[in-house]
Parts: structure tokens; C-alpha cells; sequence
């Protein structure tokens, strides 16, 4: 068994929340079958082209919309399981040196892989089981990149991997993706995207000087609110803003679809974000 892991990221730092983590996860007996689904629908509606949040308009709504009730399909299934992290722009970390403000994203980015899934929780077989990380693309110069997957591939070595029986067979087992080449990688980019969209209420903007909004911006609060009624499917009254709740801490990895709104462990109120928006 292997768990093939594709992860994104979205705004750094928007209107109210900031620090978009994704990331999707498949087990290798299910990966083939939903990857061909998934590229054979794309055949089947003519979307040649990198299917992305930022390229939705009303010209291509309901072809959007067609991929992602079928994507969504093998998350009720929990043949993929969503995993969705951001901050609010209303907490600030404090305490933290120049070090470690200067690499908040890598830092974040590896809290985000070692706890979003609940690995602890995912292998009662206890049979060994390889983890297969394909990452967007990487934002830093190459060596800061190459420490980063250093620091990734480390995790098996802690408490929470080694009891899991989790492993990596070896560095290549930790890439960057060309998103246009996977297709399950644009389907969670379009996802995150959409909880962006709404959490910092792009849904309401407006052309400048213009009274109603732009066809573009309706066309993505609708296909919001299409993955936000088929998460509503698995969870009624699904809050996007708040960390999911669960009944058991083994939910963190049974769930096909969760959020964790991260806060660092010590904080102060940010008052420029209050001042702003008073």
C-alpha cells in the first residue's frame, strides 16, 4: 500500500484569512481508477487546457462544474480525502525570531503535511505503507527547496510516522508537480481556490465604479457553492471557517473532507486587521 499525497497552496495573505495549505490524498489501490475517470471526463468535455481555479468564467462553468461533481463523487466515497488549512489574519504569531519569520511558509507548509491527515490514525493494519508526495511547484530558490523535502522526508523518523508504520523508500518519493500534467492536482487547486474565494469575500467584489458585479465572479460563486453543497452531502452545515469538529481525534483521518483553521501556539490580536475592518 502507498499513500500518494498531492499538495497546493493558495493566498499568502487576503482580505480576512491568508495561508492557503491543500492537499489531497488517494491510496495507490484507488489512484489509478480515479485518475483516468477524472482525465477521461476531461477528454469528454474538451477541456484541453489546465483546469484552475483563477481560468473559472461563465463560458466554462458548467464544464468546471461537470469534473468537480465527478471529483467530489470519490471524496463522498473517501476514495480521496481534502485537506483544507489557512490562518486568520486576525491572530499574529509572537515570539518568533527573524529565522523563522523568514521561513513562515516552509514552516507552515511542513505543520500542515505533518498533522493535517491524522496519520497517526491511518494504518491500524500495521502493515508498512510508503507515502508518495507530489508538491506544487516550489516558490524559493532551489537549495531552500531541496532542505524543505530534507525536513519532509525527516517526518518518518518521529513518533507519529514510525508507530504508523509510515516510510518513504527514498527522496524521489518527494517531487514538485507541473500541475498541468495532474489532473487530480487541478481539481484540489479549484477547491482551494473556491475557499479562498468566499472566506475573504471575493464573492462580492465589483468592477471598480461598476453597481454589479462581473460575470466572472458569479461564475465562480456558483461553482462555491456547488463544492459547498456536495461537502454539505458529508457534513450538513459544514462550517468553511472553522477547523472541522470531530466526535473521536481518529475523525482526523476517517473524514473524506476537513478544514483546520491554524493558530499558533502564542498570539496577540492583530489591531491593524481590527482597524481595517471596523
Amino acid at each position: 500500500m502507498q499513500y500518494i499525497i498531492y499538495t497546493d497552496e493558495s493566498e499568502k495573505k487576503g482580505r480576512y484569512f491568508g495561508n492557503f495549505y491543500g492537499g489531497t490524498l488517494i491510496r495507490s489501490t484507488d489512484f489509478d481508477y480515479i485518475n483516468k475517470a477524472l482525465n477521461k471526463k476531461r477528454m469528454e468535455l474538451n477541456l484541453t487546457g489546465e483546469i484552475k481555479w483563477q481560468k473559472v468564467t461563465e463560458n466554462y462553468l458548467e464544464k468546471y462544474m461537470e469534473i468537480i461533481n465527478l471529483f467530489f463523487n470519490f471524496v463522498k466515497e473517501d476514495k480521496v480525502k481534502i485537506r483544507i488549512m489557512f490562518t486568520h489574519n486576525m491572530y499574529q504569531a509572537v515570539g518568533l525570531n527573524e529565522a523563522q519569520r523568514g521561513n513562515e511558509y516552509f514552516l507552515l507548509y511542513y505543520q500542515f503535511f505533518k498533522h493535517i491527515f491524522g496519520f497517526q490514525y491511518s494504518n491500524p493494519t500495521n502493515e508498512p505503507i510508503s507515502l508518495y508526495i507530489l508538491l506544487d511547484q516550489l516558490p524559493d530558490k532551489k537549495e531552500k527547496n531541496e532542505e524543505f523535502k530534507r525536513f519532509i522526508y525527516s517526518l518518518q523518523y518521529q513518533e507519529i510516522f514510525v508507530e504508523s508504520k509510515l516510510h518513504f523508500k527514498s527522496m524521489d518519493d518527494i517531487g514538485e508537480a507541473t500541475s498541468h500534467e495532474h489532473i487530480i492536482l487541478q481539481c484540489l487547486d479549484v477547491v482551494l481556490g473556491s475557499m479562498e474565494f468566499k472566506l475573504n469575500g471575493k464573492d462580492q467584489d465589483k468592477p471598480p465604479g461598476q453597481r454589479l458585479r462581473g460575470k466572472r465572479t458569479r461564475a465562480k460563486e456558483k461553482l462555491y457553492k456547488l463544492i459547498n453543497k456536495r461537502i454539505r452531502e458529508i457534513y450538513p452545515n459544514f462550517n468553511i471557517g472553522a477547523t472541522t469538529g470531530s466526535s473521536n481525534l481518529s475523525d482526523r483521518w476517517s473524514h473524506p473532507y476537513r478544514h483546520w483553521k491554524f493558530e499558533p501556539k502564542y498570539t496577540k490580536i492583530n489591531n491593524q486587521y481590527n482597524a481595517k475592518n471596523k
